[in-house]
């Protein structure tokens, strides 16, 4: 029985292939280490949908876009839509400061850091190839933003490694408010400010393209409304 205190998963998509949803901040994608964590999504959605597996991973402090597999096959399929490059999928951001150019890449290869787990780091010599296109939307300067500029920032993740955004945007100058991990938020209790905006991928079975659109979580009204920016 799942804690009805806890927020469930919203469900934007469902058939008897994929179930895709718009996971909260703070919720697992997938089971957990210990018996102290939540629970992960699937297991929130096993008294209804029954045995679900996510196909691919968002850290447990960002919001957004999950696909779940309700198969084994449909697993494999979409594992391989992931690693090939068939899923397109947009981030939004909120970080300190204000990035370098209105566009730019950022190919910074990252590594786990061995003396700072679970954080990763860029590491040259080490690293795994990571590479993160961005663009700058919209800014907010000084104290409107709570004694700091802030920026709103779209991303496309071009490979898929462990809290890839935020290590490149740390590493950018740009940490994301709210990051207990990669920047100056080490007490903060707000939600880390990164959501999976949108995905398109070709179903599964029948190769029609798909699109779906996560909500902008509701923690970010203020700086939506200060950047004088509607909903990207």
């Amino acid at each position: 029985m799942v804690d009805p205190s806890l927020p469930m998963p919203t469900v934007v998509f469902v058939d008897e292939h994929l179930v895709v949803i718009d996971k909260p901040s703070g919720m697992p994608s997938v089971p957990a280490r210990t018996p102290l964590d939540p629970p992960d999504a699937a297991a929130m959605l096993a008294e209804r949908f029954g045995t679900l597996e996510a196909v691919h991973r968002l850290d447990r402090d960002t919001s957004g876009l999950l696909v779940l597999a309700r198969t084994p096959a449909v697993r494999r399929i979409m594992g391989i839509a992931f690693e090939s490059g068939r899923v397109e999928k947009r981030y939004l951001a909120v970080v300190h400061g204000r990035l370098p150019a209105d566009t730019g890449t950022i190919c910074m290869p990252l590594a786990k850091d061995p003396l700072r787990p679970p954080r990763h780091r860029v590491d040259p010599i080490q690293g795994r190839r990571a590479t993160t296109r961005w663009q700058s939307l919209s800014s907010l300067t000084g104290q409107a933003g709570g004694g700091g500029d802030m920026s709103l920032v779209a991303l496309e993740p071009v490979t898929g490694r462990s809290h890839q955004l935020r290590v490149h945007l740390a590493w950018l100058g740009c940490p994301i408010v709210g990051d207990r991990l990669y920047g100056p938020d080490a007490t903060a209790r707000g939600a880390l400010a990164l959501v999976a905006r949108s995905m398109r991928f070709p179903h599964p079975v029948s190769e029609s393209m798909l699109g779906f659109e996560a909500a902008i979580p509701v923690a970010w009204d203020t700086w939506m409304l200060a950047m004088n920016h509607g909903l990207p």
